[in-house]
């Protein structure tokens, strides 16, 4: 799993309001719709690097 780093991120109630309202449309929790949204941002402008390996999605295992 990465490595995480906390921090505080300041918005403003209107941006917030919008972001929580985004994340519920998308069945993601708020922190998951900044992520994602962070990550979609730094893909589009180049600057994150595709990772080596694939992120696991967490799925059931599956039956033999």
């Amino acid at each position: 799993m990465a490595k995480t780093k906390n921090f505080i991120l300041r918005l403003d109630s209107t941006m917030m309001d919008a972001i929580e309202a985004w994340a519920a449309d998308e069945f993601r929790s708020t922190n998951g719709q900044i992520q994602w949204i962070l990550a979609e941002a730094l893909k589009k402008s180049g600057r994150m690097k595709k990772p080596k390996k694939p992120i696991p999605i967490d799925e059931p295992p599956m039956k033999n």
